[in-house]
């Protein structure tokens, strides 16, 4: 498995700056990341979509799977994510779609997938310095949303099966109320290679087409 250009091999790990004042009035509300950040997280939905498509179709056992990647306008990330990864089933009388889970996009959800879960975990108690040591200007985003954001974690997510199935490994066990947070405590939030762990943990709820049962 080849490393993204600029990226060191092995486990992908690397040090990301704090963003300066200057680089969040130049345009980091609409790209609020590092740009070894978003490769990474391309990086990492690239390589899982070539995987399933190597599987070939899941539902007919026979067909190749054909790239159909649908359009994407995710708020918070750069211009080039404006595609999701998918693939349809080349075998006549099956045609069916297979989209793989993403790092990047967190289900239907306006915002990038990292933007939703720290924006939400500020909110209730994750500390702005702790962010920003990971080079992120997050947008500002309305209160209103944080406040459906927060009802989602606890709420719809919480009551997943993705998440029922998940919450026993952690010891001691988190609750509803504690979502998104303590799921970022649990991660940590010291490296970007962390926040990437954390979307990798919740990728399978972003796809309904692999026979997930996700929060979305």
């Amino acid at each position: 498995m080849k490393s993204p250009r600029g990226l060191p091999r092995g486990d992908l790990s690397f040090a990301v700056s704090s963003v300066n004042h200057k680089a969040a009035e130049n345009g980091c509300r609409s790209q609020p990341a590092p740009e070894s950040l978003y490769r990474l997280l391309e990086y990492v939905d690239a390589q899982v979509a070539e995987a399933l498509q190597d599987r070939g179709c899941v539902y007919c056992a026979a067909g190749k799977l054909h790239r159909a990647n649908y359009e994407r306008k995710a708020r918070g990330g750069p211009e080039s994510w404006s595609e999701r990864h998918s693939f349809c089933c080349a075998q006549e009388g099956c045609r069916r779609r297979h989209t793989p889970p993403s790092v990047r996009f967190l289900g239907r959800k306006v915002y990038v997938g990292f933007v939703v879960v720290l924006q939400t975990a500020m909110r209730h108690g994750l500390s702005a310095w702790r962010v920003e040591q990971l080079g992120l200007v997050l947008p500002g985003i309305q209160r209103r949303t944080l406040e459906r954001w927060r009802r989602w974690w606890r709420e719809n997510f919480a009551a997943s099966a993705f998440w029922k199935a998940a919450r026993a490994r952690f010891l001691p066990p988190l609750w509803a109320e504690q979502l998104p947070l303590g799921l970022c405590e649990r991660f940590g939030m010291e490296s970007a290679d962390h926040v990437v762990d954390l979307l990798r943990f919740l990728a399978p709820i972003t796809t309904v087409s692999m026979g997930k049962n996700p929060a979305m």
